[in-house]
Protein backbone atom coordinates (compact mmCIF):
# COMPACT_ATOMS: atom_id res chain seq x y z
CA UNK A 1 0.00 0.00 0.00
CA UNK A 2 1.42 3.40 -0.91
CA UNK A 3 0.54 7.06 -0.64
CA UNK A 4 -0.95 8.28 -3.92
CA UNK A 5 -0.33 11.78 -5.22
CA UNK A 6 -4.11 12.37 -5.20
CA UNK A 7 -4.38 11.61 -1.48
CA UNK A 8 -1.25 13.69 -0.78
CA UNK A 9 -2.80 16.63 -2.67
CA UNK A 10 -6.02 16.40 -0.68
CA UNK A 11 -4.10 16.36 2.60
CA UNK A 12 -1.97 19.33 1.51
CA UNK A 13 -4.99 21.33 0.32
CA UNK A 14 -6.87 20.74 3.59
CA UNK A 15 -3.80 21.86 5.54
CA UNK A 16 -3.49 24.98 3.39
CA UNK A 17 -7.15 25.85 3.97
CA UNK A 18 -6.63 25.65 7.73
CA UNK A 19 -3.44 27.72 7.50
CA UNK A 20 -5.33 30.37 5.50
CA UNK A 21 -8.14 30.40 8.10
CA UNK A 22 -5.54 30.96 10.83
CA UNK A 23 -3.66 33.53 8.72
CA UNK A 24 -0.56 31.45 9.30
CA UNK A 25 1.66 31.09 6.20
CA UNK A 26 3.52 27.81 6.54
CA UNK A 27 5.53 25.28 4.61
CA UNK A 28 3.87 21.88 4.19
CA UNK A 29 5.75 18.73 3.22
CA UNK A 30 4.38 15.27 2.55
CA UNK A 31 6.71 12.28 2.29
CA UNK A 32 6.12 8.61 1.50
CA UNK A 33 6.82 5.70 3.86
CA UNK A 34 10.51 5.82 2.92
CA UNK A 35 10.79 9.50 3.79
CA UNK A 36 11.01 10.59 0.13
CA UNK A 37 9.37 13.91 -0.71
CA UNK A 38 6.02 13.44 -2.51
CA UNK A 39 4.58 16.95 -2.31
CA UNK A 40 5.71 20.29 -0.92
CA UNK A 41 4.37 23.82 -0.82
CA UNK A 42 5.72 26.93 0.84
CA UNK A 43 3.13 29.62 1.44
CA UNK A 44 4.62 33.08 1.20
CA UNK A 45 6.20 34.12 4.47
CA UNK A 46 9.21 36.26 5.34
CA UNK A 47 11.05 33.29 6.90
CA UNK A 48 9.99 30.64 4.40
CA UNK A 49 13.55 29.68 3.55
CA UNK A 50 13.92 28.06 6.99
CA UNK A 51 10.44 26.55 7.21
CA UNK A 52 10.92 24.56 4.00
CA UNK A 53 13.68 22.35 5.39
CA UNK A 54 12.04 22.13 8.80
CA UNK A 55 8.71 20.91 7.36
CA UNK A 56 10.51 18.19 5.38
CA UNK A 57 12.45 17.16 8.51
CA UNK A 58 9.20 16.98 10.51
CA UNK A 59 7.51 14.77 7.91
CA UNK A 60 10.56 12.50 7.71
CA UNK A 61 10.88 12.26 11.50
CA UNK A 62 7.20 11.31 11.81
CA UNK A 63 7.72 8.45 9.35
CA UNK A 64 11.06 7.42 10.86
CA UNK A 65 9.55 6.96 14.33
CA UNK A 66 5.94 6.30 13.30
CA UNK A 67 4.98 8.93 15.89
CA UNK A 68 4.05 12.58 16.00
CA UNK A 69 7.17 14.70 16.19
CA UNK A 70 5.90 16.13 19.46
CA UNK A 71 5.89 12.60 20.94
CA UNK A 72 9.41 12.05 19.61
CA UNK A 73 10.53 15.33 21.19
CA UNK A 74 9.06 14.41 24.57
CA UNK A 75 10.63 10.97 24.49
CA UNK A 76 13.99 11.96 23.01
CA UNK A 77 14.60 15.05 25.13
CA UNK A 78 15.72 12.84 28.02
CA UNK A 79 18.50 11.22 26.00
CA UNK A 80 21.69 13.31 25.85
CA UNK A 81 22.93 13.74 22.28
CA UNK A 82 19.89 12.03 20.75
CA UNK A 83 18.71 14.95 18.61
CA UNK A 84 22.12 16.07 17.40
CA UNK A 85 23.22 12.52 16.58
CA UNK A 86 20.11 11.73 14.57
CA UNK A 87 20.12 15.09 12.82
CA UNK A 88 23.69 14.43 11.70
CA UNK A 89 23.04 10.80 10.70
CA UNK A 90 19.99 11.79 8.63
CA UNK A 91 21.67 14.82 7.07
CA UNK A 92 19.24 17.24 8.69
CA UNK A 93 16.06 15.24 8.10
CA UNK A 94 15.38 14.75 11.80
CA UNK A 95 13.93 17.32 14.18
CA UNK A 96 12.30 17.30 17.60
CA UNK A 97 9.52 19.86 17.24
CA UNK A 98 5.73 19.60 17.00
CA UNK A 99 4.10 19.69 13.57
CA UNK A 100 4.89 16.29 12.07
CA UNK A 101 2.51 13.32 11.92
CA UNK A 102 2.56 9.90 10.27
CA UNK A 103 -0.05 9.34 7.56
CA UNK A 104 -1.77 6.01 8.13
CA UNK A 105 -4.07 4.07 5.87
CA UNK A 106 -5.82 1.03 7.37
CA UNK A 107 -3.33 1.04 10.25
CA UNK A 108 -0.23 1.06 8.01
CA UNK A 109 2.07 4.06 7.83
CA UNK A 110 2.19 5.20 4.20
CA UNK A 111 3.83 8.58 4.69
CA UNK A 112 4.19 11.63 6.86
CA UNK A 113 3.19 15.29 6.91
CA UNK A 114 5.30 18.10 8.29
CA UNK A 115 4.24 21.70 8.84
CA UNK A 116 6.51 24.56 9.84
CA UNK A 117 6.08 28.30 10.24
CA UNK A 118 2.92 28.51 12.34
CA UNK A 119 2.69 31.92 13.94
CA UNK A 120 1.49 30.73 17.38
CA UNK A 121 2.17 27.77 19.68
CA UNK A 122 0.46 24.61 18.47
CA UNK A 123 -0.33 26.00 15.00
CA UNK A 124 1.91 23.61 13.08
CA UNK A 125 0.21 20.61 14.73
CA UNK A 126 -3.27 22.07 14.19
CA UNK A 127 -2.60 22.65 10.49
CA UNK A 128 -1.10 19.17 10.00
CA UNK A 129 -4.04 17.52 11.78
CA UNK A 130 -6.48 19.42 9.55
CA UNK A 131 -4.80 17.73 6.59
CA UNK A 132 -5.01 14.32 8.26
CA UNK A 133 -8.73 14.84 8.90
CA UNK A 134 -9.15 14.54 5.13
CA UNK A 135 -8.41 10.83 5.48
CA UNK A 136 -11.68 10.38 7.35
CA UNK A 137 -13.53 12.18 4.54
CA UNK A 138 -11.86 9.95 1.95
CA UNK A 139 -12.81 6.85 3.93
CA UNK A 140 -16.40 8.05 4.22
CA UNK A 141 -16.56 8.69 0.47
CA UNK A 142 -15.16 5.22 -0.18
CA UNK A 143 -17.84 3.66 1.99
CA UNK A 144 -20.52 5.65 0.14
CA UNK A 145 -19.24 4.48 -3.25
CA UNK A 146 -18.95 0.87 -2.08
CA UNK A 147 -22.51 0.66 -0.74
CA UNK A 148 -24.81 -0.80 -3.36
CA UNK A 149 -27.93 1.07 -4.39
CA UNK A 150 -31.30 -0.54 -3.55
CA UNK A 151 -31.59 -1.72 -7.16
CA UNK A 152 -28.11 -3.30 -7.01
CA UNK A 153 -28.97 -4.95 -3.69
CA UNK A 154 -32.12 -6.47 -5.14
CA UNK A 155 -30.30 -7.75 -8.23
CA UNK A 156 -27.54 -9.26 -6.07
CA UNK A 157 -29.87 -11.09 -3.66
CA UNK A 158 -28.95 -14.74 -3.56
CA UNK A 159 -25.42 -14.02 -4.84
CA UNK A 160 -23.91 -13.10 -1.47
CA UNK A 161 -22.36 -16.54 -0.89
CA UNK A 162 -20.87 -16.78 -4.38
CA UNK A 163 -17.14 -15.80 -4.19
CA UNK A 164 -17.01 -15.06 -7.93
CA UNK A 165 -20.01 -12.74 -7.76
CA UNK A 166 -18.63 -10.78 -4.78
CA UNK A 167 -14.96 -10.68 -5.80
CA UNK A 168 -15.43 -7.14 -7.13
CA UNK A 169 -15.88 -5.84 -3.59
CA UNK A 170 -12.66 -4.17 -2.36
CA UNK A 171 -10.99 -5.59 0.75
CA UNK A 172 -11.39 -3.83 4.10
CA UNK A 173 -7.68 -3.01 4.27
CA UNK A 174 -8.10 -0.42 1.52
CA UNK A 175 -9.98 1.90 3.87
CA UNK A 176 -8.44 5.10 5.18
CA UNK A 177 -8.18 5.91 8.86
CA UNK A 178 -6.45 8.20 11.29
CA UNK A 179 -4.57 6.27 13.94
CA UNK A 180 -3.00 8.50 16.55
CA UNK A 181 -2.35 5.74 19.05
CA UNK A 182 1.19 4.46 19.08
CA UNK A 183 3.88 4.22 21.67
CA UNK A 184 7.61 3.78 21.91
CA UNK A 185 6.93 1.14 24.56
CA UNK A 186 5.32 -1.31 22.13
CA UNK A 187 6.64 -2.96 18.95
CA UNK A 188 6.03 -1.06 15.76
CA UNK A 189 3.32 -3.26 14.28
CA UNK A 190 2.47 -0.72 11.57
CA UNK A 191 5.77 -1.17 9.76
CA UNK A 192 6.29 -4.89 9.68
CA UNK A 193 7.50 -5.27 13.27
CA UNK A 194 10.51 -3.01 12.90
CA UNK A 195 11.41 -1.00 15.95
Amino acid sequence: MSLTIEVARRILEASKRRADELRSPVSIAIVDAGGHLVLFERMMSPYGWATAGISIAKATTAVMFNQSTDAVAQWGSGIPGFASSLAMMTQGKFIMAAGGWPIRVAGATVGGIGVSGGNAPGRDDEIARAGLATLAEIAEAQVDTRSPTPAQSASMSGWQNNPVATSHLPPEEDSFSIDETSSFDSPNKNRGGQS
